[in-house]
Formats: structure tokens, C-alpha cells, sequence
């Protein structure tokens, strides 16, 4: 039962609905409302009132850019908007990593799937062709600190990255960084065996930083943190740095075509690049200087 100075206090209630009890305020002009007056904010929740004076304050860059990322066919493409893909990479990455801790199990799943450039080239060592060891990497990982720390990056891009770009868009980012983050530790560190999604993490980021500009958003933050993870790749032992760089230069290069070839008349451009892309990163790997890695393994 409530007090007479509690019925009397307004702030208690919406106010835009007066008989509404609530304990939100809206965290530009600090009023109180309730469930249905709740907007979701990049912190907390805003009124629609303040909500319509951050639409119309937009610059017309931003409100052009919105429309482009944000029409019918972008959310179509999305299906209900939840992000089912994160949410499939995150299950199957999470249960590999799980079985690699099983005794007896763990090291055999890891051998099988960890990327090492001698796969590539079977006549210049003793191992077998295995080229699709460049994707199977991404999926397992050095330990429960490693895969905690991947998904928990994943699952935090993921729900801002695949609503916005559909699910088909968002699984070829992830899927061709990672194949990024693998030819780049084979040109740059031919001798480095390499496991982990960072090589895709890390073009999720990059993909998040240059959509994020494009769009007219300050992207500071997300510049920073990537940044800081990549520096930290030089300083702490165990950590393949060139996946890194390879996965970031990819997501880049794939959200850059993905911001010029948005229209659906566009569509046929888009695929044909996104392979190109793929097709490439082949290329360049199948071209490595035998001698680099006759050096390193013989």
C-alpha cells in the first residue's frame, strides 16, 4: 500500500501517463515513464519526446545512411531481426571448445583442426594438404580463457553487426576474416601453428568501425579498443598478432565493399566482389615463396 506522500509525490508516476507507477527516468530529461514510453538508448532508456529530438537534431548524412542501412529490404534480409547466426557460431564454437577440454579427447580435436602453413604445401614437408584447415582454426581454441573471452566479443558485435547487415552478409564477414587472419600467419609467420576466432573477431571489429563511419556514428571507442587488442597481441606470448592484422585488413576490405554495394540492383556486384575476395586470399596463400617454407621446415 502506498503513502498518501508517495500517491501525492508526480515523480512516481509517468508522465506522460500519470496513473502508471514507475521508477525509470529517461536519461535526457530525467523525467519518470513508464514501460510504454521506453526507447532504448546506446545507455539506459529515453522518452519518445527526447527520442524525436535526437531524430530531427540528425545530421542529413546520418538520416541519409540510416534509410540506406535500415530499409525494408536490409531488415527482410534479417528475417526478425535476432541474431541467429552469432547465436550458431557462438553454440558450435562454445561445444568444440568444451570437447577440447575433455581428457584424452582435447589434443586429438585440436591437431585435427588447428592451422599451420604445411598443410598448404605437402611437397615441402611431412604433412598432408589439409587447405581446409584456414577456416577449421577459427573453431577451436587455446583454452577456456581464450574461447571465453572470443565469444564474449562475438556475442557483443554479433548483435550489432547481423541485424544490420543480414545474416548471409554477417556470416561471409566472419567466415572470409578468419580465412584472412590463417593467410596472414602463413605469409607473415610460416612456421606459427595458429588457433582461435581472433582473425574473425577482429574483421568484425574493423567491419563495425568502417560501417560505423560510414553511417556518421563516432566510431573513437571502437577505433580504441581495436587498437588495444592489437597491441596487446606483441606484448603477451601465445598470441598470433598477424591473425590479427590478416582479420582486421579483411573485415575492412569486405565492409567497405558492403557500404558501396547496398542498393538491390547492387546485389550481383556485391556477390561477385565478397567472392573475389575469398578467391584471393586462395590465390595469395597458394603463392607463398616455397622457399620461405622450405627454410622453416626442412
Amino acid at each position: 500500500m502506498t503513502t498518501p506522500e508517495f500517491a501525492d509525490n508526480r515523480d512516481n508516476f509517468c508522465y506522460r501517463h500519470p496513473d502508471r507507477q514507475s521508477f525509470v527516468l529517461c536519461q535526457r530529461c530525467l523525467r519518470t515513464i513508464c514501460p510504454e514510453c521506453q526507447t532504448q538508448a546506446a545507455v539506459g532508456v529515453i522518452c519518445p519526446e527526447c527520442m524525436a529530438a535526437e531524430r530531427k537534431n540528425r545530421t542529413p548524412a546520418q538520416k541519409r545512411a540510416e534509410r540506406r542501412w535500415r530499409s525494408r529490404p536490409a531488415m527482410a534480409a534479417s528475417g526478425d531481426g535476432k541474431p541467429v547466426v552469432t547465436y550458431g557460431l557462438l553454440l558450435i564454437t562454445s561445444i568444440i571448445g568444451l570437447l577440447q577440454m575433455v581428457p584424452g579427447m582435447g589434443s586429438a580435436i585440436t591437431q585435427q583442426l588447428l592451422f599451420a602453413a604445411a598443410y598448404l604445401y605437402p611437397d615441402l614437408s611431412l604433412y598432408p594438404f589439409e587447405p581446409w584447415r584456414l577456416l577449421t582454426a577459427v573453431f577451436v581454441h587455446g583454452g577456456f580463457i581464450h574461447l571465453a573471452l572470443n565469444m564474449l566479443a562475438l556475442w557483443m558485435l554479433g548483435q550489432n553487426l547481423e541485424p544490420m547487415l543480414g545474416r548471409v552478409r554477417y556470416l561471409s564477414l566472419y567466415l572470409i576474416s578468419g580465412i584472412g587472419g590463417s593467410v596472414a600467419v602463413a605469409l607473415i609467420a610460416p612456421g606459427t601453428a595458429t588457433v582461435g576466432a581472433s582473425g574473425a573477431i577482429f574483421g568484425l571489429m574493423a567491419a563495425l568501425l568502417i560501417i560505423g563511419r560510414h553511417l556518421g556514428a563516432n566510431v573513437t571507442g571502437i577505433l580504441v579498443i581495436l587498437g588495444i587488442n592489437f597491441v596487446i597481441g606483441f606484448f603477451i606470448g601465445g598470441i598470433a598478432w598477424q591473425a590479427h592484422l590478416g582479420g582486421a585488413i579483411v573485415g575492412a576490405l569486405i565492409a567497405f565493399i558492403l557500404t558501396r554495394t547496398r542498393r538491390r540492383e547492387q546485389r550481383t556486384l556485391q556477390i561477385v566482389l565478397l567472392a573475389a575476395v575469398a578467391v584471393a586470399l586462395l590465390v595469395i596463400v597458394a603463392f607463398v615463396p616455397p622457399l620461405l617454407i622450405t627454410t622453416v621446415y626442412s
